[in-house]
């Protein structure tokens, strides 16, 4: 396939910024690359995203059997379990070999670990369900070929990381999200060297500055496209580009390199989605979309936090407000809506919109409920949270465990009804689906925090679990899969469909309306109290909702809807 005029006209400029006297290099292995790929490799579906849209974040090794690979062994599971009518699609955590941090310490990016299975594997999860990929680009593993090449002195792997002088004042300017030193000390062939590693010495920083290593990620992408994704997740995105003297997060030639990307795959892979993962305050976080031409996707970072501190607080003015003020996303744009993944809830997205003492507030509440806090280095040497390590499950109960099983399933099932309801593609960890508790066990054997959160399961422990009767567990599987099934077939629920936040004078109350371009009104009202609380629905609109979609044998009465402790609604109109 050769690259059309238009794609040169556009990456063409992105190259000379990036990599001076050297865009003519790159054009003529991109057009070797795209070359190499059965072109164009798109999804090929009429909309960018729908209403069908529900993405579950998974380990590709999460769920095992007595046999066979990980990977078929949690398709059979989600198949059995009838989620191929509730999920749209399925997002594989790294899946590669790994060294470290559950995948994202990349051994060899074109392989699959021998655990989760093989690439046959991943195109048989494809025929039931659409695929995200993570592309790991800021980092590989120290035990990476690549880096044991770097080791040992050989060309052109000495140019793929980066050295740095652990002397350099310069280094106090880069904003940390650890509390771990930024450099880290190797015996190479060339003699020792300090090299930078954001996250770990055992994640080793790719050294974008070089051609060389933007051709090789480049050509991770077009496979990952190739090999049937169609959203690729940009793993720790805003650290891509070192420059002292600067922070080192969000350069403009990060930037650029995800424009490049956005334009690749455009090109090559029309109608495969870019979202970027950036834990960083709600300015920043968007500014990733660019001018429509960079990600089409972005981490909702802020929902998490402040969703938690309104269950937890009971207050959810804090929630409503910055719902109200949350600028809408461009044509082609939207917002990946989540509350719990595979690392902790941020607290940095927080920033601006809770008050100091109340994140204080929050920190303390996760640890009253077995969590953990992780921090991160400050310019002044000192340390900040970072990072709440917890489940969502565990958040939301109560220190002495003194909530009801049926309370605690049904305030986690509101939760997920306010962020599932949201506009933008709600992402649903895989310990969601049934309200996996803190795996304290887990995390004592590892010695990480994050581990609290990333329990893996043989299939018939599993299955116990989410059937033991009248458990919160059994409760959270069975009425968040039939709560999925029901919002796929809403039009109001389309990821671009109108949204508008709606004002109460109790703080226990939070609400807001979707409305889809044929006329459909869905109005989403959740208690976030201990009590009943009675709304006047019909003074909140002007639509007729007789219509309550999860318990459609209920009559609706708008004068007077009761909303029982920590429940919800999701009222709407008939459909004609």
């Amino acid at each position: 396939m050769a690259l059309s005029e238009n794609f040169r006209s556009r990456a063409l400029p992105r190259l000379e910024k990036l990599y001076p006297g050297s865009a003519d290099e790159v054009l003529a292995n991109l057009e070797s690359m795209a070359s190499r790929y059965t072109l164009p490799i798109g999804p090929g579906r009429d909309q960018l995203w729908d209403e069908r849209d529900a993405v579950l974040i998974t380990y590709g090794d999460q769920v095992r059997g007595e046999s066979g690979s990980a990977l078929a062994a949690q398709q059979q599971w989600l198949l059995d379990h009838v989620y191929k009518d509730a999920l749209g699609g399925v997002h594989i955590l790294p899946f590669c070999p790994y060294s470290s941090d559950d995948g994202f310490s990349v051994i060899d990016y074109r392989a699959i670990d021998d655990i989760i299975g093989d690439w046959d594997d991943v195109e048989r999860l494809g025929n039931d369900f659409d695929l995200m990929f993570d592309l790991v680009l800021n980092h590989c593993s120290a035990q990476s070929e690549w880096f044991q090449k770097y080791l040992a002195g050989e060309e052109p792997y000495t140019e793929y990381f980066i050295e740095a002088d652990p002397n350099d004042a310069r280094l106090a300017q880069v904003v940390r999200p650890r509390s771990l030193p930024l450099l880290s000390p190797f015996d190479t062939a060339n003699g020792p060297r300090h090299l930078w590693t954001t996250f770990s010495d055992d994640q080793i920083d790719l050294n974008f500055g070089s051609v060389r290593v933007l051709i090789e990620m480049l050509d991770v992408l077009l496979l990952y496209a190739a090999r049937g994704a169609r959203i690729i997740r940009l793993d720790a995105i805003a650290y891509l580009w070192k420059e002292l003297g600067t922070t080192c997060i969000h350069l403009p030639q990060t930037h650029e390199v995800v424009k490049l990307m956005r334009d690749l795959l455009d090109e090559c892979a029309p109608g495969t989605i870019l979202l970027t993962e950036t834990n960083v305050p709600h300015r920043e976080n968007v500014s990733y979309f660019g001018d429509g031409d960079e990600a089409q996707m972005v981490y909702q970072f802020s929902l998490a936090p402040l969703l938690l501190d309104a269950f937890l607080t009971g207050d959810g003015k804090p929630l409503t407000a910055w719902l109200t003020n949350l600028e809408e996303t461009g044509a082609g744009t939207t917002y990946f809506n989540f509350t719990a993944s595979h690392d902790g809830i941020g607290v940095r997205p927080a920033e601006g919109l809770l008050s100091t003492e109340r994140i204080g507030d929050l920190v303390d509440a996760v640890k009253a409920r077995g969590g953990c806090v992780s921090t991160k280095r400050n310019a002044d040497g000192s340390d900040s949270p970072y990072e709440l390590n917890i489940t969502w499950f565990s958040a939301l109960g109560e220190p002495d465990g003194s909530l009801l099983p049926e309370l605690h399933a049904r305030r986690f099932l509101s939760s997920q009804a306010v962020m599932i309801a949201l506009r933008g593609i709600p992402g649903i960890y895989f310990q969601s689906l049934f309200g996996g508790p803190n795996d304290l066990e887990g995390m004592a054997e590892t010695g990480r925090a994050r581990t609290i959160n990333r329990r893996k399961y043989q299939r018939d422990e599993l299955d116990a679990l989410v059937s033991a009767a009248g458990s919160p567990q059994q409760i959270i599987a069975e009425e968040y899969r039939r709560m999925l099934a029901i919002r796929r077939q809403q039009p109001a629920f389309h990821p671009d469909a109108a949204q508008t936040i709606l004002q109460f004078d109790a703080v226990s109350l939070v609400g807001f309306s979707r409305k889809s371009d044929d006329g459909q009104v869905i109005l989403v009202l959740v208690n976030l109290s201990e009590s009943d609380v009675q709304i006047d629905v019909s003074s909140l609109t002007d639509q007729t909702l007789t219509l309550d979609l999860m318990h459609p044998d209920r009559e609706v009465k708008p004068s007077s809807v009761t909303l029982p402790a920590y429940d919800f609604r999701w009222l709407a109109n008939e459909r004609t």
